[in-house]
């Protein structure tokens, strides 16, 4: 086993990124793969909530780069999404460096078959990082002028740092019915596409039910349209021929 390893970014904050980080590893672990989702989102922790791990981290990711305890023991198993494995970012503090953070993917990965780095926004350190060891990214992003502006320069920086067009892919997320058209500020999806100029990999729609079991610190129920999208995304990642709907 050697795990792929993908990136999960976002241009600006509150795309939905870290969300989306966990319920696509959660299908995929659904698809009897083995999933590590490591947050390096330092001082901005959610993906405990997220994943129903709140409470039961002992060590984070810094704990584990800065050498204070072995990958293993910061490892913490989703009691919502079995098969999802967490390494939790620090409540405060710490910054993600490449060379510790290679390192704990490369002895980490043969025990997985997928490696998701939920990133900071932006393209801090941690992003810097984590564009140093994925073989691919997923760029999040919200169907609005500033989110695709500030994807297509995270997506330009990604190009110009070594990545290929094909290791990119774009997941337009918190879809409105009324979030394109002639008085919306973007028209429709392709030119989401268009804008950033990354290949479409999913459509996530907005979803009262995804936020209340997030809030409540519960499974995300299968019947979610948002969970069903992200379902489809972890099937395409797979190889999958799955259909684009909107």
């Amino acid at each position: 086993m050697n795990a792929q390893t993908i990136m999960v970014c976002s241009g600006k904050g509150g795309t939905g990124k870290s969300t989306i980080a966990v319920l696509v590893g959660a299908h995929l672990a659904a698809q009897n793969r083995k999933v590590l989702l490591i947050e390096l989102d330092s001082g901005l922790r959610s993906v405990d909530i997220i994943a129903g791990v709140y409470g039961k981290t002992v060590y984070d990711i810094e704990d584990v780069l800065c050498g204070r305890c072995d990958g293993d023991k910061a490892v913490v198993a989703s009691p919502l999404y079995p098969g999802l494995s967490i390494i939790s970012a620090p409540y405060e503090g710490g910054v993600v460096r490449t060379a510790p953070l290679t390192r704990l993917v490369s002895l980490m990965s043969p025990f997985f078959d997928f490696i998701l780095l939920d990133t900071a926004a932006g393209m801090g350190p941690a992003f810097t990082a984590g564009a140093a060891v994925c073989a691919k990214a997923l760029l999040v992003l919200t169907p609005d002028p500033i989110a695709l502006r500030d994807g297509r320069i995270v997506a330009d920086r990604l190009i110009a740092d070594g990545h290929t067009q094909q290791d990119l892919r774009l997941v337009v997320n918190r879809l409105r019915p009324d979030s394109f058209g002639r008085r919306a500020a973007v028209y429709d999806l392709d030119e989401c596409i268009d804008t950033v100029g990354v290949q479409l990999l999913g459509v996530v729609p907005e979803s009262s039910a995804l936020q209340h079991s997030v809030l409540a610190g519960e499974a995300v129920p299968e019947n979610c349209p948002a969970a069903a999208a992200c379902a489809a995304i972890a099937g395409r990642l797979l190889g999958r021929r799955i259909p684009l709907t909107v």
